[in-house]
């Protein structure tokens, strides 16, 4: 797995100089007073680190041209579904409601209508305005509202005027990229299958000066949806989908689009995401994007949001926020008290291996467990004496495997020896952290739908080692946020919530016992590199989802500065493992992982933009 030093780490003054004004100085106390002084500065420095690749030039480098607008224009589809827009309007200023119209009608595709609701009856100026735009376009309706309804009840109306196949929502002060709508009906081509539409976005100033903090997504990630509103906008649904739903409920105002999202993915025959940024959130005073802290009843509806939907899933969880507001933790319960069988290679290294038993015996509150220790062709005295003393232990039992170094053999030897249900993975050099660490991953491993799981694993010095890990990065697959430190959450504090991946390291991994059967365990051409995340790819392509869980945290005692592959037979195998991952994996390596963005790095680890080549890509 490749790893890189921490190119950051230091806050770009300038950049936060530049911020400064009274209000952000009062939104910034606000912060401190919330998250206090310790946690202040580290969310600090994460906001105003600099930029590998500073994202306002980038975006203007991005967004598509005239002359790629002008094709779109042009371009004819094969389906070309009406796609209603609804806004729910209150109190909007001017400026914002013209510049939110005129964004609709810059679209690219041209079969769309857009419903506002207008839930200020007061604003003379807000109805003027209504009247002209629609007076002057057609595919501009307008309800004047007899009084505020709240934003689900203003939302509902707006849905009630939409009479297109697909529905989008669009906030009244937001913008629309110019090319969404084509490429929302381009996906809809490519997936008649699709209910569920969303894309990626980002944030504008109020006077729509700069570009800043864009959120690129992955395609559709179940646990990361329970761990925060991460689809949000740009939303799209199939009309037919958000009427059996009955569109926003009231008691959810604040976080009515994530119990909508919910409601709609539940019901979604597919799901479809756009990694393109064509929603712009305009951040001010008295926005949400701007001012989180300022709205903790939306937080606590997020979490009833999520509730909910655990509830009409049938899944037990307990739901929590974490101190990233708007962000939750949902712990899985354990049902019953199945044994789970811990798998530890060795070769030598007493110390190492007694230190790592020492600690699961020691820390883990999790009961039903056995271990075992596959030996292979040790010859200190010292292991065989600390074998000796643990063979007498009820749990832990000792195998020998004779043949040559091969993870995946020895692994699969073991795991053919194990009693559990559950088979954990577990390197010689790890030790517990947090003493839930088993029930933890059980209670996530348990659901019907996972796989595999795998935990948060920290160098001694408190840096992180693993977070997850993404197919492509340096070339084959690569673990996220190496060497950040601990007390860091990362880009949308990703190195600290629960969330799908398409991989996640064997140094720590557990894994149905089914899954892992019907994936056909590790592959033994695969002796040394890459095993691990051929096994999960193995184990997603048999429909399981394989999970991060950073509440699980283990230390991995691996050096920082790993040997060299030096040798000419260490070489060849080495490059015979790549060509393999190469051969079995083209579809994933070329397309891209569906857990990352195409517009992220691969040669970095912390989930920064990828350079562009040029300006003004084409579509």
């Amino acid at each position: 797995m490749q790893k890189e030093k921490n190119p950051g780490g230091r806050i770009q003054w300038g950049r936060l100089v530049k911020k400064l004004s009274p209000y952000t100085l009062q939104k910034g106390f606000r912060y401190l007073k919330h998250y206090g002084p310790k946690e202040f500065w580290i969310r600090l420095h994460e906001r105003f680190e600099p930029e590998e690749v500073p994202y306002g030039p980038w975006y203007e480098a991005y967004k598509p041209d005239e002359a790629a607008l002008e094709k779109q224009r042009n371009h004819k589809f094969s389906k070309t579904p009406l796609i209603s827009i609804a806004v729910p309007a209150y109190k909007t200023p001017g400026v914002f409601l013209r510049q939110m119209i005129r964004s609709v009608q810059d679209q690219t595709y041209g079969n769309w209508e857009l419903c506002i609701a207008n839930g200020s009856p007061e604003d003379e100026e807000m109805k003027k305005i209504l009247r002209e735009c629609a007076r002057e376009d057609s595919r501009i309706r307008y309800k004047n509202l007899k009084e505020n309804l709240g934003i689900a009840g203003n939302t509902n109306e707006a849905f009630a005027m939409a009479g297109g196949e697909f529905v989008g929502l669009l906030d009244h002060d937001d913008l629309l990229a110019p090319n969404a709508l084509y490429e929302a009906v381009k996906a809809v081509n490519k997936n008649p299958q699709a209910d569920v539409i969303y894309t990626d976005e980002d944030k504008v100033t109020t006077d729509l000066s700069e570009h800043f903090q864009p959120h690129l997504k992955p395609d559709f990630s179940l646990d990361l949806l329970r761990s925060n509103n991460y689809i949000c906008h740009f939303f799209i649904v199939r009309r037919e989908i958000l009427e059996k739903t009955g569109g926003f409920r009231k008691e959810f105002d604040g976080a009515q689009d994530h119990d909508l999202i919910f409601r709609c993915v539940e019901q979604a025959r597919e799901i479809a995401h756009i990694p393109e940024i064509l929603y712009h959130w305009r951040t001010h005073k008295a926005s949400t994007a701007d001012n989180p802290a300022s709205k903790m009843y939306a937080f606590d509806a997020g979490k009833r949001a999520i509730e909910a939907h655990l509830d009409r899933m049938g899944v037990k969880g307990i739901v929590s926020h974490t101190k990233d507001l708007g962000f939750f933790r949902v712990k899985y319960p354990i049902q019953g008290s199945p044994l789970v069988s811990v798998i530890i290679p060795n070769k030598d290294e007493e110390p190492t291996l007694r230190a790592c038993i020492d600690s699961i015996r020691e820390k883990t509150t999790y009961k039903n467990y056995e271990i075992l220790i596959i030996e292979n062709n040790s010859t200190s005295k010292e292991i065989f004496q600390y074998y000796k003393e643990l063979s007498g232990q009820e749990n832990i039992r000792i195998f020998n495997w004779k043949k040559e170094f091969n993870y995946s053999a020895i692994n699969n030897y073991g795991a053919s020896k194990a009693r559990g249900e559950y088979l954990l993975f577990l390197n010689n050099d790890v030790t517990v952290i947090t003493p839930d660490w088993m029930e933890e991953m059980l209670g996530v491993c348990q659901r019907k739908e996972v796989g595999a799981v795998g935990v948060k694993l920290l160098y001694p010095d408190n840096t992180i080692q693993h977070a997850g890990c993404v197919i492509g990065i340096g070339g084959i697959a690569g673990h996220m946020f190496v060497d950040m430190p601990a007390d860091r959450t990362g880009y949308l504090h990703k190195a600290s919530i629960l969330q799908d991946m398409s991989a996640v390291t064997a140094a720590c991994m557990m894994m149905k016992r089914k899954a892992f059967e019907e994936a056909g365990g590790f592959t033994e051409e695969l002796a040394v590199a890459f095993n691990d995340v051929d096994l999960c790819l193995k184990v997603r392509k048999e429909g399981y989802l394989i999970v991060y869980d950073p509440y699980a945290q283990l230390y991995h005692m691996e050096s920082k500065t790993r040997g060299e592959e030096d040798s000419e037979k260490k070489l060849r195998r080495f490059q015979t493992e790549i060509e393999y991952m190469r051969c079995h994996w083209l579809d994933i390596l070329k397309n891209g992982d569906p857990y990352y963005n195409k517009n992220l790095s691969l040669t970095k680890w912390n989930y920064s933009l990828k350079p562009l080549p040029g300006r003004g890509r084409k579509r």
